[in-house]
């Protein structure tokens, strides 16, 4: 099925009174634009990465190295999108100005 714009209305899903630079687990999903298969594709059940999914899985795991109190957890990664979970633990002043 293709993404239809007049069809598929996302709705905010974020708490309208919820701090989210507060420490805490977040569950983000990125898509790539116009949900193109960017990132490799299935084959026999299994997800095969291509170079630009290989290179997201990376960049995932080198979170916890680049930002302190940013912590990693569970992650896939689709042909099309990614989803994680994010920790902010003891996250510094500046986190929410990039996270938000």
């Amino acid at each position: 099925m293709n993404y239809d714009p007049d069809r598929h209305h996302r709705r905010a899903i974020r708490l309208k009174d919820y701090d989210y630079s507060q420490n805490g687990a977040y569950f983000v999903t990125i898509c790539v634009h116009e949900r193109r298969c960017l990132f490799g594709g299935i084959d026999q059940g299994e997800m095969r990465l291509d170079p630009p999914g290989l290179m997201v899985m990376n960049v995932w795991h080198e979170l916890n190295g680049r930002f302190p109190g940013v912590k990693t957890d569970a992650f896939v990664v689709m042909p099309n999108h990614i989803h994680g979970i994010i920790w902010l633990v003891g996250a510094p002043s500046w986190v929410p100005s990039i996270m938000t």
